[in-house]
């Protein structure tokens, strides 16, 4: 890791727009090569009823805050619901999930540390990959694990 010396800017209407995998919208705020490896954020707009499908993070910890909405998570065999105000801290090595189980768009702030899952929304968006085959080699690239990595056979040491 390098050393974060300098402020980190994202200003309102000027900020890096991307995708999620499931294909909703998501603001860059941070990266890890702009903080010297320490963290990524970002916030996600969910419509009702989407979210990620199960995966699995091998180098980050994960941590939202909500916004707007009502969210279920899941986390290992625990399920939970997370309203406006909540805030959820997901653990490495973990399968999990989540879910705007509500009627109108959701908001959430997520951070990463360290840094560098962010980068996979960025590699979305910049490599238009538009099918789950394409995506999952992103993800895998940055040891995230999920149902598709795993079918593909894209899980491997760097992963672990």
């Amino acid at each position: 890791m390098s050393s974060f010396r300098n402020a980190v800017v994202s200003l309102p209407g000027k900020e890096r727009v991307a995708k999620t995998p499931f294909g909703a919208r998501i603001v860059i705020h941070a990266t890890a090569a702009e903080t010297g490896g320490a963290f990524g954020m970002w916030e996600t707009f969910t419509p009702p009823g989407h979210g990620p499908a199960p995966h699995t993070h091998t180098r980050e910890i994960e941590v939202f805050r909500v916004i707007r909405g009502l969210y279920r998570f899941q986390c290992g065999d625990e399920a939970f619901d997370a309203p406006v105000g909540t805030v959820v801290v997901l653990p490495t090595y973990v399968p999990h999930s989540w879910r705007n189980i509500g009627d109108e768009p959701g908001q959430m702030f997520g951070t990463v540390t360290p840094g560098g899952c962010e980068q996979m929304f960025i590699d979305i968006e910049a490599f238009g990959a538009d099918t789950p085959e394409k995506i999952a080699v992103i993800e895998a690239r940055l040891g995230i694990i999920n149902d598709i990595t795993l079918a593909l056979g894209l899980t491997g040491p760097q992963s672990r």
